[in-house]
């Protein structure tokens, strides 16, 4: 979240925000609010002080004047109480509002609603910069349904007969090739010096609050019964609660993690959307990057700009067709301030589709979720939170398999994947 004080000095350029991202905010209410609330603080702090310096003057008193002054304490005492009823009622609202301000995108984010307005500013072909793509007839002209049914990866309908919609079995050649993928991200990341986490799934409420998708993304997320846990969509999730209510030292910093994770998502925003395959399901698996660095803006933008770099070098050693976007002001969430999509191209779809996003956020989520650090003049600063997917699973799975399928049928292994998979083609 945003400093309340950086949010009364510079309202106009809030309400901005929330207008560039599509959230509804009323950024006046909660400045009035906050002033309620700090005059309110004052005001129960010195009711308190007051009532205190009373209580200590009974031990003094005796006889009928004691009694009537211990009377006179409890009526104040109920004062208090009601004073701090009233503080308790606008602290609530005003926490509620202040989890829905957006933060600040940066000037170089295109203004726009939808993914649509996204801007492209590079791509890469295996072929060669000024070479066509290959098109889905010229590699063979199967999608990935008809590759994974040749080959027999893939079954849909017993994984809706267990899981339910969007439930999916993975077999043979399609695991190996799953593993194959995190094997590589995982080595291709950790070898850069990233430390490897292996991050728990079931995440209390706090992180998700501390991450941003809380309050907003709360229907996408799947509750335990009777727990105060949920499925974490996202390693960034328990990787930001790991550092939650500490101090680091400068001297700490950066932290650089990958981390690997099953992941939860209910899709609830995305009814009728991919439903057809498992572009779109609610069990997956990822290798995500994140950072912490120190409270700087440069610092922010040169990780941001090396995780998006890690990423592109993992898809071109998987001769993967690509592009990296900018997302635009309406297609970043609540808490980021710059995000770039990579996306890969389908060839069956003649499009390019996100496999990766990579984001920063300056202290957006640190803030709420309290990590900071010491820095070299002793001052107690909020770091900085980034986070990127290296690999996840098993969207790339089908464009990979699109991408390397031959005229024949057969799926032949770029050189990078080789010695993870253990052979160089899959035959028909």
């Amino acid at each position: 979240m945003l400093d309340i004080k950086f949010i009364r000095d510079n309202i106009d350029l809030v309400k901005d925000a929330a207008r560039k991202k599509k959230i509804i905010l009323d950024v006046d209410r909660l400045v009035v609010l906050d002033e309620k609330r700090r005059v309110t603080i004052a005001e129960v702090d010195e009711m308190r002080r007051l009532h205190n310096e009373q209580s200590d003057k009974t031990s003094q008193m005796h006889g009928t004047d004691r009694n009537t002054f211990i009377t006179k304490l409890k009526e104040d005492k109920d004062k208090i109480s009601h004073k701090e009823f009233e503080l308790r009622t606008i602290e609530n609202e005003f926490n509620e509002l202040i989890l829905q301000v957006p933060n600040i995108p940066d000037p170089s984010v295109p203004e726009g609603d939808s993914d649509s307005d996204n801007l492209e500013i590079r791509d890469w072909n295996p072929l060669g910069e000024d070479s066509q793509l290959p098109t889905f007839e010229a590699l063979g002209g199967r999608n990935y349904l008809t590759l994974m049914k040749e080959h027999d990866m893939l079954d849909i309908e017993r994984g809706t007969k267990v899981a339910g919609f969007r439930g999916y079995f993975l077999k043979n050649d399609a695991v190996l090739i799953s593993f194959a993928l995190w094997k590589f991200a995982f080595d291709f990341i950790a070898n850069k010096g990233f430390v490897p986490f292996l991050a728990p799934t079931l995440v209390r409420e706090e992180n998700l609050i501390g991450t941003g998708h809380f309050p907003k993304s709360r229907d996408d997320v799947y509750k335990i019964e009777n727990d105060d846990l949920y499925l974490s969509g996202t390693a960034e999730i328990p990787m930001t609660g790991y550092y939650r209510d500490e101090i680091l030292t400068e001297k700490d910093l950066p932290k650089t993690f990958v981390a690997f994770s099953p992941c939860y998502r209910k899709e609830a925003g995305s009814y009728g959307k991919d439903t057809k395959g498992v572009l779109r399901v609610h069990e997956f698996y990822k290798v995500e990057q994140f950072v912490l660095c120190k409270n700087d803006h440069q610092e922010s933008v040169r990780w941001h700009e090396e995780l998006t770099k890690n990423s592109e070098e993992l898809l071109q050693a998987l001769e993967i067709p690509y592009r990296v976007v900018i997302n635009c002001t309406g297609d970043i969430g609540q808490a980021h301030v710059k995000t770039y999509d990579i996306e890969s191209w389908f060839p069956s779809e003649h499009k390019y589709r996100e496999t990766h996003s990579s984001s920063y956020y300056h202290d957006f989520q640190t803030r709420r979720a309290n990590i900071k650090y010491r820095d070299s003049e002793g001052k107690i600063r909020f770091v900085h939170s980034l986070n990127n997917t290296a690999i996840a699973t098993p969207r790339i799975l089908q464009i990979f398999l699109e991408n390397h399928q031959q005229p024949n049928g057969s799926i032949k292994i770029p050189k990078a994947l080789q010695k993870y998979f253990g052979k160089e083609i899959i035959s028909k």
